[in-house]
């Protein structure tokens, strides 16, 4: 595939854009960690929650919807839309604590609510498991898909897109700070949705395809355009939508989607102007993440059904690509290949600009980890401001090293996806928990996370050597739940909570609502706020309703089912205005 000039001038526009924004924040992020790593805690919600919005829109996501939809049909996207439920979990419930808090990341939550040597432990260790291990991995993944997308596209190996991408992105985000990352995230959100609308347009107007109605209508994609999954099969119905929706929203911990917040949720919470902005910017990430974005995400993986209905016409197509990459998300760059000049630009810079935007907020929430948590906390305490920025820095492009190196070793969008949940599974409820019941520990957090990631090796690497018969990954999912959620549990009950001086500071400065704290003898019962428990229930129902019924109602419609569309587009409507009353009793105004 050969890009016009008139596509590199669009693509080089772009470049000049994002470097511009960067550089002319450089002097304001160098200043002191707080700019650098929070903007001055004096960002509103909408800046943030497009930023977000940015984040998740990273170059892995259309991969893996095209690869769920593949594979199992559009029905398979439950195992991230059931994410919702979370999403709307925080921003009633947790975004305004968060915001209340005052720290810098999410991991110094670990010496405000929990106290001696197992917090700082819990600190310490926390950090590196986020900001290193697990945040190279969420990056390995986006570098994966463009991996895949520069392949297609440019004709580039491997070694050429880590190199050139990790390399520009690594020296963008090392400079411009998290000012820098949020300001240029609003200019790629509006870049990715007009080139994530253009192919899917265009995908459509491939003559094989036909339009909607030759869409919709082709032996290929009939089978596949469930929006539920069929409950008479009950394996496919647990795995796909019962599991996600009943066990994984709370139990898992996923990026971006953390039961209770967390990762650079957590540090877009953080750094709103106040609590009110915070749960702003996280109601408009879940709306839009969910409601309004999928979509041609979708109509551009079933037109693939059409064009590439098999992994050997993708690689007949493509032949001088690596075959080992050769999976399922590799049709949606294979789609953006009919795209005539000047809009192949476009929706290059876009996927670039979906891909600087992902790494971007990852290197600077996990350089963020490294310094503020690691070396401000153990290394060198005391050092002048703009020490620990250069650290920031130095710390950038060390992960952007390490993320380029697992991202070879990968294959597919899927594979990461099905890694991160069995890790995380069963830690959820510890996130949800510990800021309302006081019992909850360090050692609580400590066996989760040991526990969970123990038996995710196992099953990856163990169970099948051992002589067990392979596991579906949503029985292990459940398996590593109920394990994990024992094993937690068990360690609380066993080891003593935090002492009473750090019981009683955080419920002063958090003031949790309900009852959890009664119980810990130290006369702290629910203060008196404007946070309303039922308020927050109601408005949770909502949102989910509001971000479901868009979701159901904008496919049904696109399918032609007018009577289904007006049901759930109305329920929407309903949900939305209602939510809309509620909000002032929640404290969002």
């Amino acid at each position: 595939m050969q890009l016009t000039a008139l596509d590199w001038t669009v693509i080089a526009v772009y470049a000049v854009v994002a470097l511009t924004v960067g550089l002319y924040f450089a002097r304001r992020a160098g200043r002191e960690t707080g700019e650098f790593f929070l903007g001055g805690r004096t960002m509103p919600w909408w800046l943030l929650g497009t930023s977000m919005v940015a984040t998740t829109f990273s170059t892995d996501t259309p991969n893996l919807v095209t690869d769920l939809v593949r594979s199992g049909g559009v029905s398979q996207n439950w195992l991230w839309w059931a994410f919702a439920i979370t999403g709307m979990c925080t921003v009633f419930f947790y975004a305004r604590l968060w915001r209340r808090s005052g720290i810098v990341t999410d991991v110094g939550f670990y010496e405000l609510r929990y106290s001696g040597r197992p917090a700082a432990f819990l600190r310490g260790f926390r950090a590196i498991y986020l900001g290193v291990f697990f945040n190279c991995m969420i990056m390995a993944t986006v570098t994966l898909a463009a991996i895949k997308i520069g392949g297609v596209l440019l004709g580039a190996s491997k070694y050429e897109v880590v190199l050139l991408a990790g390399t520009v992105t690594a020296l963008y985000s090392a400079t411009s700070g998290l000012w820098g990352v949020v300001v240029t995230d609003l200019i790629l959100f509006a870049v990715a949705m007009i080139g994530s609308v253009a192919a899917a347009w265009y995908a459509l107007a491939q003559p094989e395809v036909g339009g909607l109605v030759g869409l919709f209508t082709h032996p290929e994609v009939t089978p596949k355009l469930a929006l539920l999954p069929d409950f008479t099969d009950w394996k496919t119905a647990s795995t796909v939508f019962i599991i996600p929706i009943a066990v994984q929203w709370w139990s898992t911990w996923y990026p971006g989607a953390e039961p209770g917040g967390g990762g650079y949720v957590a540090q877009r919470m953080l750094a709103a102007r106040d609590e009110s902005h915070a749960m702003k910017a996280t109601l408009w990430f879940n709306v839009a993440h969910y409601a309004l974005r999928p979509w041609p995400w979708i109509l551009v993986a079933l037109a693939s059904l059409i064009v590439y209905p098999t992994l050997e016409s993708i690689q007949a197509a493509f032949p001088a690509l690596d075959p080992s990459i050769v999976r399922n998300d590799l049709a949606y760059p294979a789609m953006l290949v009919f795209l005539p000049s000047g809009l192949l630009g476009l929706v290059v810079a876009s996927l670039a600009a979906a891909y600087m935007s992902t790494i971007s907020t990852h290197l600077n929430w996990g350089a963020s980890y490294i310094v503020d948590d690691v070396y401000r906390r153990f290394v060198a305490p005391g050092l002048d401001e703009k020490a620990y920025v250069r650290v920031g820095r130095i710390a950038t492009v060390g992960l952007v090293v390490v993320a380029s190196a697992i991202s070879l070793w990968l294959e597919n969008a899927l594979q990461a996806f099905q890694i991160l949940l069995q890790i995380g599974a069963g830690t959820g409820l510890v996130f949800l928990l510990r800021w309302f019941w006081w019992r909850i520990n360090a050692w609580s957090e400590l066996s989760a996370m040991l526990i969970s990631f123990a038996v995710a090796l196992w099953f990856q690497f163990g169970h099948v050597q051992a002589g067990f018969a392979p596991l579906d990954p949503a029985l292990q999912l459940v398996i590593g739940v109920l394990v994990t959620t024992a094993g937690w549990l068990t360690v609380t009950l066993l080891t003593p909570p935090a002492d009473d001086a750090t019981l009683r500071s955080f419920h002063a400065l958090i003031r949790p609502m309900g009852g959890g704290w009664a119980g810990a003898g130290l006369g702290l019962e629910a203060t008196a706020s404007d946070d309303n428990p039922t308020a927050a229930f109601l408005a949770w129902f909502l949102g989910c309703t509001v971000v479901y019924g868009a979701v159901l109602g904008s496919g049904y419609a696109l399918y032609g089912r007018m009577t289904l569309a007006a049901v759930c587009l109305g329920a929407a409507g309903v949900a939305a205005f209602a939510l809309m009353k509620t909000l002032p009793r929640v404290g969002l105004r």
